[in-house]
């Protein structure tokens, strides 16, 4: 009861905030003659956001009882002393950013996970809605990831809590109103930074994974600063020329199954599947780290 309780909560406080600063950016971004919104473009953002939601209420349970089933073999038992309960919620907050780091970071590395999370990137817009242009198929397997904070002793409510922070922070930096937050560039991850990982310019391509926190990016050498000199254009290397939402769900998937039937050798099939997306065997497609060895 613990687990939706929180759950509860974060859905009331975060439909009004959702629903205020959607209709801000809409009314700021009309009196500045910004065209941020598209009608089709938000039909779809809105179709994928309900798909995802429902897929994370299925697997929700099965996500709770392993993370249970491991929260009993934990290596480390917290006691309740104020300074521990501090440290203790830094850490989840902290180690929740960054198991979903390399969630994100696979769904850019391994093309199999592209699959789901290319959705989140096929539009060529940027507003807050895009933040929830889901990855539609993600909650089948992102709760893996959680499992090593189960051992650390950080219980599932705690973890699902910190995560759907993290997901109210991560949509609402998907704006182009904002330029620049200060002293929060160097920590956080900010409008500026997210607009980088939207880009398709081959600068930008798989940089700034971070959803609450930057440093995950600069330590694992992803970072990118937005370059003044060089606007950011979003949507994928190669867009998509159909904007029917069922099409753009299983597209990577379908393409994917052609490459894999008209490829010879178990390797050359595996690498369509698991190998970084834009690999070929002929060479005839570029992995993004090609394309900005090229720009070197």
């Amino acid at each position: 009861m613990e687990v939706y309780w929180w759950a509860e909560i974060m859905t009331i406080i975060t439909i009004p905030i959702y629903g205020v600063t959607i209709l801000a950016e809409i009314l700021i971004s009309h009196y500045q003659s910004q065209k941020l919104y598209q009608g089709k473009d938000t039909f779809n953002n809105v179709f994928f956001t309900v798909l995802n939601f429902g897929v994370d209420v299925l697997a929700r349970g099965g996500f709770l009882f392993i993370m249970a089933v491991v929260y009993q073999y934990k290596l480390i038992h917290w006691e309740m002393a104020m300074w521990q309960q501090v440290l203790y919620w830094i850490l989840v907050i902290l180690l929740t950013d960054l198991a979903y780091w390399v969630v994100h970071w696979l769904g850019h590395m391994v093309r199999l996970f592209w699959a789901v999370h290319v959705i989140h990137h096929s539009s060529q817009e940027f507003n807050i809605t895009i933040g929830f242009r889901s990855s539609v198929f993600e909650p089948l397997y992102r709760g893996l990831f959680f499992l090593p904070l189960a051992l650390l002793g950080f219980s599932a409510a705690d973890v699902m809590l910190a995560f759907a922070i993290q997901q109210l922070y991560g949509s609402l930096i998907h704006t182009k109103l904002i330029h620049k937050m200060g002293i929060l560039e160097y920590f956080m991850v900010t409008p500026s930074h997210h607009r980088v990982h939207h880009g398709s310019n081959p600068k930008y391509l798989d940089k700034n994974m971070g959803m609450i926190f930057i440093f995950w990016d600069k330590i694992f050498k992803t970072f990118e600063n937005e370059d003044p000199n060089e606007a950011v254009v979003y949507g994928l290397t190669e867009n998509y020329s159909f904007t029917n939402p069922i099409r753009i769900l299983f597209a990577e998937f379908k393409f994917i199954w052609m490459d894999v039937k008209k490829a010879k050798g178990v390797r050359n099939k595996c690498m369509y599947i698991f190998g970084p997306p834009g690999w070929s065997h002929d060479g005839s497609r570029k992995t993004s780290k090609q394309m900005q060895a090229e720009e070197k």
